[in-house]
């Protein structure tokens, strides 16, 4: 990949980084220089895979389910003994569990809303003491148009996705001050795992919504993620990001 921006010497940890856009984002980053804590919940080969396409001693896997209470400081713990720092964070660990309103479970709503959201909250909470303390970081949260104009079906995800905007709003104000960006990055529709299960007449109703007339790929995404870890993103914070081919116009 070209290289847009220098991450040299910066150290990235990405939830949910073994697969789908946590995948390319993990790559992106260290193309562009970052070392890279690739975070899975469940698929070790998954996340062994995209550790050695980064390459050795540029990248560990860390396992953890960010809805468990001790996961936030494991990962925190295993990032830094393994490179000494942390100065980005992508929030990308997400869920779905789609379902109309009146069908959607207690079990269901938990789900998404501890996994998009809460996970969100507590692995943030983990790394803003070490930025804090080194006055430099990167919180990019990884969102979806979703939950910026909603979704029949999705108000679980809906409800989560627009949260960490919310989310991510607030710790923008917080941390200001001390040289720490929050940002979104909100996709729309993009060709992941998450999306396969969608029907051809599905996707064509999607399709029709967006402007560029196709639909994302996860590296569409990633040069997003490369731009707001860097420092020349450093006076933005605080903003929404979509990357949708043009879906939210509608």
């Amino acid at each position: 990949m070209k290289r847009l921006f220098d991450l040299d010497g910066k150290v990235a940890l990405v939830t949910g980084g073994s697969r789908g856009i946590g995948r390319a984002i993990s790559l992106a980053l260290a193309a562009h220089g970052a070392r890279v804590a690739v975070n899975y919940a469940s698929n070790a080969a998954a996340a062994e895979e995209t550790v050695r396409a980064i390459g050795e001693g540029h990248a560990i896997a860390v396992a953890g389910d960010v809805r468990a209470p001790e996961t936030p400081a494991t990962l925190v713990e295993a990032t830094t003994k393994a490179f000494g720092r942390i100065d980005i964070l992508v929030n990308n660990a997400g869920v779905t569990a789609d379902d109309l309103i009146m069908r959607m479970s207690d079990d269901e709503w938990d789900r998404v809303l501890d996994t998009n959201l809460r996970g969100a909250f507590a692995v943030t909470k983990a790394v803003l003491r070490p930025m804090i303390r080194q006055r430099w970081g990167r919180i990019i949260s990884i969102s979806s148009v979703a939950g910026i104009v909603g979704n029949a079906g999705q108000a679980n995800y809906a409800a989560a996705k627009a949260g960490m905007i919310g989310l991510t709003k607030a710790i923008a104000k917080e941390v200001a001050s001390r040289n720490i960006t929050a940002n979104v990055i909100a996709p729309g529709f993009v060709d992941t795992e998450m999306t396969a299960d969608l029907t051809e007449a599905q996707r064509e109703e999607i399709m029709r919504m967006v402007a560029m007339g196709r639909t994302g790929k996860p590296e569409d995404v990633a040069p997003a993620a490369v731009f707001l870890a860097s420092d020349e993103a450093a006076y933005i914070t605080g903003h929404v990001l979509t990357v949708d081919g043009g879906l939210v116009m509608y």
